[in-house]
């Protein structure tokens, strides 16, 4: 896609200011795939030069501008067991090519704000806290789950940056179950569910891809099937389940009861 209003490239770290018409530019994959007829100065976030990903004995700090493929090659440190398996399996529900998973980045897949979106439910799923870098100079924390607040729209004021997503290392010593479907072999995720159950026994499930936003459920142990399937009910509403060409309503609440029921006895 030619974009054919801008006038100008900028290194982002060089930046004075940031203005109307602005655009900042990570990996790209979106912003070069269809019109952006406002935009008409990129600013490139590749030289700030961040470190891709961080691993401290707090967690793991996942860089904005961290490649799909820079994370799907992560290997992480023993006492995560269960990580490199979920982010793998994330990572391959993107359906996408190997040219587009050493272009595409994490920071890119959390502000793109699609449901199916994987990135958004790895991130949430692991209580993924993000970094944002406002306009105005301040610093601010906000989970995953109050970043994404609809399809395709998020909780940040124009020119304000995601600089990276932190996964406390409290929530990645659990074992993970992981599910996702689609209408076709290759086609978009319509449900993607993750439960996580603690060392405590805690469960946590996070829906995503079938609702127009993540949702997260959590329970001081693990539930019945009864209890699990009101508490969904009761949590996320009708209008809550996404509805275009890649899965009716119906068929989304249905999966995702299906799934929810399927990891509850996988983990128990």
């Amino acid at each position: 896609m030619d974009l054919n209003t801008v006038a100008e490239v900028r290194d982002a770290a060089a930046l004075d200011r940031w203005r109307p018409g602005d655009a900042w530019l990570a990996g790209g994959t979106y912003l070069f795939s269809e019109p952006q007829p406002g935009v008409t100065r990129l600013l490139d976030l590749a030289s700030f030069n961040w470190a891709p990903l961080t691993a401290t004995d707090n967690g793991l700090e996942i860089a904005a501008t961290c490649t799909v493929a820079e994370l799907f090659g992560f290997e992480p440190p023993v006492r995560w067991p269960a990580l490199q398996p979920l982010i793998q399996q994330c990572c391959h529900a993107f359906l996408a090519s190997f040219k587009i998973w050493n272009v595409a980045t994490v920071g890119g897949n959390l502000c793109n704000a699609l449901p199916a979106g994987p990135m958004i439910s790895l991130t949430a799923a692991l209580d993924g806290v993000c970094t944002v870098l406002t306009v105005d100079g301040r610093t601010r924390l906000m989970p995953v789950t109050e970043l994404v607040t609809g399809a395709g729209t998020i909780a940040l004021a124009p020119g304000d940056l995601l600089r990276s997503v932190t996964l406390p290392g409290t929530a990645l010593g659990g074992t993970t179950a992981f599910r996702q479907g689609s209408l076709n072999t290759h086609g978009r995720s319509a449900a993607l569910l993750i439960g996580r159950r603690d060392p405590s026994g805690a469960l946590v499930l996070t829906v995503t891809a079938s609702t127009v936003r993540p949702v997260r459920l959590s329970f001081p142990t693990i539930p019945d099937a009864a209890m699990l399937r009101a508490a969904i009910t009761a949590t996320i509403p009708d209008d809550a389940y996404v509805d275009d060409v890649h899965g009716l309503p119906e068929w989304r609440r249905h999966l995702t009861l299906l799934f929810a029921e399927e990891i509850r006895r996988e983990l128990a």
